[in-house]
């Protein structure tokens, strides 16, 4: 069987490229179809893959920039990279996709599944934060309403080209028949829980709050909340929102670069608690906090929902307040955690049982084709 894989494009570790990885391993030798490659900005361990990048890749985005906001300018080309790939020679096509990966063209009796992450944010229901990006620029403001409009009937129209679409999460699966009007299986994402393992004796010394520093992330509602309490706070990340939570904080909360995935683990192992304030569609940082034996302190909304036991392995606050974040901290302060239990709930979402899930869908999926005579 020819496999091949696609991805909306390679810049930056994180919990797509996670799913991405786990692909390659359960498909050794599949090549990965990408709109745009930056072996600079990911792991060293990237480039032994087959990665095969799309016209796009001789658009020159500079070394030392932030490449997200530049592939933005791209956008408008995207649908003709995925297009571009000719996929022909391959029987089982997987995409992984928060975008457009999902578009690319199969033959007829091949099989397509798409793994997704989310329905495309900035198409659907990020519309008008995305458009706030280019204020600054009024040509391109004036413009990038009719963009969008454009690629939102190609998204959707692209929804349907896979013969299965696979969500991360119940609330991926509900925001799939609400967008793209097709129901689609769950399959939660993997976590190394190998890696991610609780300490003998951690210091619990600091709460922790991590992730890209961006207005939806709600990282200014932890630093409101510790400001008042003045428990001491680690912020871990990086983005455009630093220097406006920065100057926020006070003195009880530090702030830290970019860590390696050993310093993230110690840090995830020591806190506290992790404070989740965000509404994300899986979130894989909670389940990789929890296999560390922590408990979460979440937004009672999103795909925290799901991966969150309150009571056991964390609790939620149901609006994006400080004083309801402070009352879960307050909460927390109070209650006896069970590490064991914790890491217990985490190991639910192993990349053992990703594995096994994925490989089961696609060898039934094979079976029924095989059955109905519809696959060379």
């Amino acid at each position: 069987m020819r496999v091949a894989l696609v991805h909306d494009y390679l810049i930056k570790q994180g919990g797509s490229e996670n799913v991405l990885e786990a692909l390659l391993r359960l498909f050794p030798g599949a090549p990965v179809f990408t709109s745009y490659y930056c072996p600079e900005t990911l792991p060293e361990h990237w480039r032994r893959y087959d990665i095969r990048s799309s016209f796009l890749q001789k658009f020159p985005l500079g070394k030392t920039v932030n490449y997200q906001k530049r592939l933005q300018y791209l956008l408008p080309l995207m649908p003709v990279a995925f297009e571009s790939f000719d996929l022909r020679e391959y029987d089982l096509v997987i995409s992984s996709a928060h975008a457009f990966a999902k578009g690319v063209l199969t033959r007829p009796d091949a099989l397509h599944l798409s793994y997704l992450h989310t329905p495309t944010r900035y198409l659907w229901d990020m519309t008008w934060e995305y458009q706030r990006n280019f204020r600054q620029l009024p040509l391109l403001a004036g413009l990038v309403p009719f963009v969008l409009s454009s690629l939102r009937t190609w998204d959707f129209q692209a929804a349907q080209r896979p013969d299965v679409l696979i969500a991360n999460s119940r609330y991926i699966q509900k925001r799939i028949k609400k967008f793209y009007r097709r129901p689609a299986r769950l399959i939660y994402p993997p976590v190394d829980t190998d890696f991610f393992r609780p300490l003998a004796a951690p210091s619990l010394d600091y709460y922790l709050v991590a992730g890209r520093f961006v207005a939806y992330k709600r990282l200014d509602l932890a630093i409101e909340a510790f400001n008042r309490l003045g428990l001491p706070l680690k912020v871990v990340g990086e983005g455009p929102e630093y220097d406006r939570l920065r100057s926020r904080a006070q003195a009880n909360i530090s702030f830290y670069p970019h860590q390696t995935r050993a310093g993230l683990a110690g840090l995830f192992a020591n806190c506290r608690a992790l404070v989740f304030p965000g509404e994300e569609d899986f979130g894989i940082l909670p389940v990789e906090v929890q296999a560390c034996g922590r408990p979460v302190l979440a937004f009672g909304r999103g795909g925290a929902t799901e991966t969150v036991v309150a009571g056991k392995t964390g609790l939620f606050f149901e609006e994006q307040t400080p004083e309801a974040l402070m009352k879960a901290i307050q909460s927390c302060e109070e209650l006896n955690w069970s590490s064991a239990a914790i890491r217990a709930h985490a190991e639910t979402f192993s990349g053992a049982r990703f594995d096994r899930e994925m490989v089961n869908l696609v060898e039934a999926l094979f079976h029924d084709l095989n059955s109905a005579g519809l696959h060379a």
